[in-house]
This record gives structure tokens, C-alpha cells and sequence, in this order.
């Protein structure tokens, strides 16, 4: 009889060490992100799995300068940080200047004419624009760059972002830079008028990856259990909880799984390109659509998961009967959630929602928008708590192994057709749909 395993608190933190101090950042297409999967694979090796790597083509953010100046009310040029938003381009080394104009996005979005931001170096107040006709119509507008602020988190720093690939891809983009919200709070405050912005540098052909590691079934082959996480962060960030902390928990997961007694088959998936809106997850369902579709299953993802203070949150999307066998897990270890059911399209769980794969989305909190340290350079081992991390995945284990050693899933796989709507609404607008 096979021992039972536990979660391992000292191999969590060797990982993390490992791909936070050791690697550091792992932009997407990048040789941190490289090194980084080349870890993960040889790890999952060593836990008995069979490990395959599959790379597809991306954009990668490639910065040597870059320079934002602002003119106050009283004429004085000043310079202010800056983060080049991944898949827009730089200036080519060009200084760029235009008059400023604030354009209150969440609002001003009803306006029928953009024109006046035709030229303009435009404070766009909110990161993500989430629909394709409204991203069209600004660069219709053709302002002359954008200087994006970030409303989530009002903080005195830039935080690094990313534009909708397929809206640039599809659409075009000018220059666009992430600024702090205090810094444009000031600007506003003080009269500014102008706005310069030097970009050398921008994004260049490149290849990311997605590591895959399986344990293969000895029964049926209908309701695969897979797992998911990414590998890659954003720009200037090590990236320990946004997802070192996902990717370091597979490597447990498929450790402490592969010495359990499994009917279905197990994948465990670190995705490349999360960071500019789940490119590797999108790639895999695309690749494996035939297979998703056959074999069905529950798709597990984890991400950010980590923090020292907070509270979980758990994104179901699937039957209220998965709810039910999900929650009972973590109830007997007296951890509690916050449960989301709606459709939330920015998670490695959202493409494989929308081939029609039912699932769960577990991270952690701390502040109602999300993390205070997101996407930021102190996204380190010290904003973790590992001992949690180590619950959450014994939690998680627990689940895994029921549903991987039972003959028959006990809920139907699939997405509830009200839920179905919104997520090929998304699907289609923000992903591109499935042709990318």
C-alpha cells in the first residue's frame, strides 16, 4: 500500500526560491520565462510524470528606455515613471509631445465623437477596456499616445499591464504607457497641459511555451482532471504570488498525486503568456479542442493564491452540483471561500470555460480589487504566506485524487447555458474566438 503524501512546505519555498530570486522576471518570451518552464519540466520529470513542452508564437514586451515628461501649470517640464503596456508599441526612440487630454473612460466611453483626442496625449482613466468597439473607436480617434491609470489600485507607483493582444492584433495601436494614479491626480490638479513620451524599444517576435505534465489514468478515459498555472509575470516583477505560487503548486500537486491510486488521467499545465491575457491557455484549447471536447473533465486552476493576509476566493464556473462537491473539501479543513459565479474572462480557467470545460479558480485577496501588490516589483516571498499555500493545496490534493479515482465525475461537465452566453460573448470579443 502506497503511503500517504503531504504537501511539502520546505519543497514549496526551494521552488519559489528558485523561480523568484534565482530566475526573477519571466516575461513572456523572454530567456527568464524559458528558463522558468525548462525548471518545471524537469521537476515534473522528477515526480514520474510524462512532460511535454508545446510552444506557440508571441509578442515580447522589450524595453531599453523609457522616458515620460509632463508640463505643469507653471511651465516647468517634469519626469514622471512609466510602464510600456505589453503588446502596444514603443516610439522608436522618437520623443513624442501633444497637449493633454483626460478622458474619463468608465463615462466618456458614450460620447458618439472622439475626435478631440485626435493628436493628444490622452489620461485614460481605466486599464482594461473590455469591449472591441470601444478600443476601435479610440484608435480611430488616433491620439498620438496614452498614458493608461490604473483606477483599481490608487497607488504612487506605475503598474505594468498589458493591452488585449487580439485587440491589437486585429485593430493596431499607438504608443500606450501605464502611469501612477497619483501622479495623474497631481497632473490634473496642477494644470498640466503637454506631455512627452519616449519609447526605445517595444515589442519583437519571440516564442513562450507551455509545459504539460500528465499522469495518465488506468480506467476511463472520460473526465480528465486538469490543473492549471502560469509561469510568466508581468514587466519588472518576480511575480512570487502572480503565479509563481500557482506553478510552484503543480510541481506538489503532480508529487503528491502520482502516488495516488487514479482511474482518470491528470494534467497539470503551466501556461506561458498569461500576463497578456491567457495567450498559452487559449493556445492549448485551441490545440487540444477535439480532445476537451471527447474527454470533458473539471479544469482546477491556481493563481495568486499565496498572500499572507487576505481571504480566498473561489471563481466556479459549472453546474451548482460542482459547487456542492467542490465546497465540502475545503469545509473540513475550516477553509472558507468567497464564492464567484460569474464569468470572469481573466484566468487561465476562462479559455478552458469556453470549450466547455467546467471548473474552479482559487487565489487570495487583500484588498477588494485584488492584491494591493499587484504587478508590482515587491511582488515577493515576503508578501507569502507558505503554510497557507501548503493548506490550500492539501485541500486541493484531496479533491483531485476523489475525482480522479472515481469512475463517473459526480456533476455534469459543462457550462450552464445562461453562463454559456456571456462566456462565448468574451470569447469572442477579447480572445478573438477560435481563431485567435
Amino acid at each position: 500500500m502506497k503511503r500517504k503524501e503531504s504537501i511539502s512546505v520546505s519543497n514549496l519555498d526551494r521552488h519559489l526560491r528558485r523561480l523568484t530570486v534565482d530566475i526573477g522576471e519571466r516575461l513572456a518570451g523572454s530567456s527568464g520565462e524559458k528558463k522558468a518552464a525548462d525548471y518545471l519540466a524537469e521537476e515534473f520529470q522528477r515526480c514520474g510524470a510524462e512532460v511535454s513542452i508545446e510552444t506557440f508564437p508571441v509578442q515580447q514586451r522589450w524595453v531599453r528606455k523609457q522616458k515620460l515628461s509632463i508640463k505643469a501649470g507653471g511651465g516647468n517640464w517634469m519626469s514622471f515613471p512609466c510602464s510600456l503596456i505589453s503588446s502596444t508599441p514603443g516610439t522608436d526612440g522618437r520623443v513624442l509631445e501633444a497637449p493633454i487630454v483626460f478622458f474619463e473612460a468608465p463615462a466618456e466611453y458614450q460620447c458618439r465623437d472622439l475626435s478631440f483626442l485626435k493628436g493628444k496625449a490622452v489620461v485614460h482613466l481605466g486599464t482594461h477596456i473590455e469591449s472591441r468597439d470601444a478600443y476601435r473607436r479610440l484608435i480611430k480617434a488616433n491620439p498620438l499616445f496614452i498614458l493608461i491609470v490604473d483606477v483599481r489600485y490608487p497607488g504612487t507607483r506605475p503598474l505594468a499591464d498589458g493591452m488585449l493582444p487580439s485587440y491589437t492584433k486585429d485593430i493596431g495601436s499607438v504608443p500606450m504607457v501605464n502611469v501612477a494614479f497619483m501622479d495623474a491626480w497631481r497632473w490634473k490638479a496642477e494644470g498640466a497641459s503637454k506631455a512627452q513620451l519616449q519609447v526605445d524599444g517595444g515589442m519583437k517576435p519571440s516564442i513562450s511555451q507551455n509545459v504539460v505534465a500528465t499522469l495518465p489514468g488506468n480506467g476511463s478515459e472520460d473526465g480528465v482532471v486538469y490543473f492549471g498555472a502560469h509561469h510568466d509575470t508581468q514587466a519588472d516583477s518576480v511575480g512570487a504570488d502572480d503565479n509563481a505560487s500557482g506553478s510552484v503548486g503543480l510541481l506538489e500537486l503532480a508529487r503528491v498525486l502520482t502516488r495516488k491510486p487514479r482511474r482518470k488521467t491528470i494534467k497539470l499545465i503551466s501556461f506561458g503568456a498569461e500576463e497578456q491575457l491567457s495567450v498559452g491557455s487559449a493556445m492549448y484549447v485551441r490545440k487540444h479542442r477535439r480532445e476537451l471536447n471527447r474527454k470533458k473533465g473539471m479544469m482546477i486552476n491556481l493563481d495568486s493564491y499565496g498572500s499572507l493576509m487576505g481571504w480566498n476566493e473561489l471563481i466556479c464556473n459549472g453546474s451548482g452540483k460542482m459547487l456542492q462537491t467542490v465546497l465540502p473539501y475545503f469545509a473540513r479543513r475550516k477553509l472558507f471561500a468567497e464564492v464567484i459565479t460569474d464569468v470572469v474572462p481573466y484566468y487561465d480557467l476562462f479559455p478552458f470555460v469556453a470549450a466547455g470545460i467546467s471548473g474552479i479558480s482559487i487565489g487570495r485577496k487583500n484588498c477588494i480589487s485584488g492584491r494591493f501588490f499587484h504587478h508590482r516589483p515587491d511582488d515577493n516571498m515576503a508578501k507569502l504566506s507558505v503554510p497557507i499555500m501548503a493548506s490550500l493545496l492539501q485541500t486541493v490534493a484531496a479533491l483531485a485524487g476523489d475525482l480522479a479515482n472515481a469512475k463517473k465525475l459526480p456533476f455534469p461537465s459543462g457550462i450552464p447555458e445562461e453562463q454559456f452566453k456571456q462566456v462565448q460573448k468574451f470569447w469572442r470579443d477579447l480572445y478573438g474566438g477560435w481563431n485567435g
